[in-house]
């Protein structure tokens, strides 16, 4: 996943003055009903390419998707216009907003225009061809540095990249690759991954992948309830996938094939009824009640995985391993994340609940790798290659 060609080899070269630079950036922020940008953090992880660019001295476009536009059919909430005002304050300099864009910009060697929503131009989902080369005579240098759109092969990440002359991974891509190639491809062992979620049919892919490559496989929230019922546990009224139990006893036997193993919970903290404050009880995992609800893994169950992080050489973590929303159900989430954050082993992080759970406890600073991509991670950790990705490796073998 490396074999890239990198903007800030481009720029540190001096090859880009006087070029024109198109970067697609993840400028998809939240936003309130006024129109108001609540968070920032896309913006903000997006500025060192744009800013890099400007240094060189390079004519800027940026474009990004925000929301789910109709394509064709423009309306205000669909429009980059805050965006463009928030980086004009971050970079305190001039930044225009450019409509209808497609058929030219006019911007020169230092200035900087955001291109509007690159999803309302039509084409665009379905990587259109004539949409693709039109936007690549717009530049000499394609950056793509929106690792979160990196699975889909659209026209701004995907199509452009193939005829655009030069066709590179800005800084923020190029740290994802380097970090999951780090987690994944060459890992320091014993290689842990947390997998969490409400169902194993939504990760049984990630799963089965992973049963082949790491040491300790945790799982937790739902998933942890069919793994349970796979070892021939209880699980109450809990989320549970009766019908996937072979898959999961598979897992199970092919990580113990390898001398690896899943760490089935001992202790669990239950509810009879799923809210927040619910009375919660502790109890073994053989003697879960057919009317309980398993909401969070139990104190010995988190101390134990603790000590197996502390061991780690390389964590990889996607998900809470329960309902860490309600406090009462907090705990065994809390314990594995500061376990991560003490570990000495290199972490990467992927997923909304598993950001949200870093946000919460703090811990931001003591994560090796936050990934900024939530499908595009996903995908990652199935074994997939990235569309994105795969035509910035094949431009660069081809050396261009």
């Amino acid at each position: 996943m490396t074999s890239v060609l990198r903007f800030t080899d481009l720029a540190s070269r001096g090859a880009l003055a006087g070029k024109r630079v198109f970067i697609r950036s993840d400028l998809n922020v939240p936003q309130d009903d006024t129109g108001r940008i609540t968070e920032d953090t896309r913006i903000r992880a997006s500025l060192p390419c744009i800013a890099q660019a400007l240094a060189a001295g390079a004519a800027v476009m940026v474009t990004s998707h925000l929301g789910r536009p109709t394509e064709g059919e423009p309306k205000p909430e669909d429009s980059l216009a805050p965006v463009a005002e928030r980086i004009a304050e971050l970079l305190d300099r001039e930044v225009l907003l450019c409509t209808n864009w497609v058929d030219g910009v006019a911007v020169a060697p230092g200035e900087l225009v955001v291109l509007e929503n690159c999803r309302l131009n039509r084409g665009e989902k379905k990587n259109d061809p004539t949409l693709a080369r039109k936007m690549a005579l717009l530049c000499d240098v394609y950056v793509n540095d929106a690792f979160g759109s990196a699975h889909r092969a659209e026209a701004t990440t995907y199509g452009i990249a193939e005829f655009a002359p030069i066709a590179c991974a800005g800084p923020l891509l190029a740290a994802e690759i380097d970090a999951l190639t780090k987690a994944l491809a060459d890992p320091k062992r014993p290689l842990v991954a947390i997998v969490a979620g409400s169902k194993v049919s939504t990760k049984l892919a990630i799963l089965q992948m992973l049963a082949q490559k790491v040491d300790r496989l945790v799982v937790g929230g739902g998933i942890a309830n069919t793994f349970l019922l796979a070892e021939g546990l209880p699980f109450g009224k809990s989320l549970a996938e009766p019908t996937l139990v072979g898959e999961a006893r598979a897992v199970i036997d092919a990580m113990r094939a390898r001398g690896a193993d899943v760490p089935i919970p001992t202790d669990v903290v239950t509810a009879k009824e799923f809210k927040a404050d619910a009375p919660a009880s502790v109890k073994r995992a053989a003697d879960v009640a057919a009317d309980d609800l398993i909401l969070d893994i139990g104190p010995e169950t988190a101390a134990t995985l603790a000590e197996v992080l502390k061991t780690a050489g390389t964590i990889v973590w996607n998900g809470p391993v329960g309902v860490f929303e309600f406090d009462a159900y907090a705990h065994g989430t809390e314990t594995i994340a500061r376990a991560i954050a003490a570990s000495p082993a290199f972490s990467i992080a992927g997923g909304g609940d598993t950001l949200a759970a870093i946000a919460k406890y703090g811990i931001e600073k003591a994560i090796g790798y936050i990934s900024t991509g939530g499908g595009a991670f996903l995908e990652v950790l199935e074994g997939k290659t990235l569309p994105a990705i795969e035509i910035l490796e094949r431009r660069a073998r081809e050396g261009s």
